[in-house]
């Protein structure tokens, strides 16, 4: 690493260290929907009036139950109907997602067009994540596609901090070095914090061990396959990965040629859930 960045990782290192590094809060609407939808003697109707207080937040659930996705025979038209008929655990997942994209703001100019990109590369990883669990696991694919969306969340402290540093910022390639090197310890920190699931957190800090080998196929496998699709054809690091190497595509019983056919016949599926959850 060059020595601007080397600093700057030991600057973060430290703040980490004395826990004083500015992580993000979960939107209070998301933690608390999370904590109605756990208790086990909440009603659709509660948790449809939880939701409704947020207008913006409420239009874009009804969206997302009305998509191909998860429509049924008749349009949904209120957010009762949709609680009821997506189920909690589910209504859960989304408004997680829903909510998490007003994270990614910052006065810089140049901070917040790169967490435009991380944003939208993590919808990218999202929705394939979402396809990858639906069509070749038993896992759950909402859980997965927050997983996805969440994998590269340790960034943001990293993007935000840069701020205090001109010549970081002046210099793509040395923040590109620090993102590399601290974002899956900062984003195990934030979900940590969250109470996230022990298996999302693992997705996010384990999702660049592309050598990790487990007996039982879950969330960090799913999030490896998509998040090394994402990068197919991008100057990445990641690009340049043999999938053939990554224990992960056998678990979810694909050769990298099954998973790009795979990848490929669903782009209509994922650019939908792309478009639902950018919009």
């Amino acid at each position: 690493m060059h020595e601007t960045s080397d600093r700057f990782v030991s600057v973060i290192l430290k703040d980490v260290k004395h826990n004083c590094l500015k992580l993000p809060s979960l939107p209070e609407i998301a933690m608390r929907v999370r904590r109605t939808v756990e208790d086990e003697d909440s009603t659709a109707a509660q948790i449809a009036k939880l939701v409704g207080v947020d207008a913006a937040l409420s239009a874009r659930l009804l969206r997302v139950a009305n998509s191909s996705m998860y429509r049924g025979d008749r349009p949904i038209e209120n957010l009762q109907t949709a609680v009821a008929r997506l189920g909690g655990k589910v209504i859960r997942s989304l408004v997680s997602s829903l909510v998490v994209q007003q994270l990614y703001q910052s006065p810089s100019s140049a901070v917040r067009q790169r967490m435009k990109e991380l944003w939208s590369h993590s919808i990218e990883v999202a929705a394939m994540s979402h396809l990858l669990a639906a069509r070749f696991t038993s896992l759950d694919p909402e859980q997965a596609m927050l997983a996805g969306l969440l994998h590269d969340i340790g960034g943001l402290p990293i993007l935000s901090r840069a701020e205090d540093f001109p010549e970081i910022l002046a210099e793509p390639r040395l923040l590109e070095e620090a993102l590399d090197k601290l974002h899956v310890v900062i984003g195990k920190l934030i979900l940590e914090r969250w109470n996230f699931p022990a298996d999302i957190v693992a997705a996010v800090a384990e999702h660049e061990d592309l050598s990790r080998y487990t007996a039982v196929v879950d969330y960090v496998d799913i999030v490896q396959v998509a998040n090394l699709h994402s990068y197919i054809g991008k100057p990445h690091r990641l690009a340049h990965v043999n999938f053939g190497d990554v224990p992960a595509f056998a678990k979810l019983g694909l050769t990298p040629d099954q998973s790009m056919s795979a990848i490929e016949e669903a782009k209509a599926g994922i650019a939908e859930m792309r478009s639902l959850l950018a919009a």
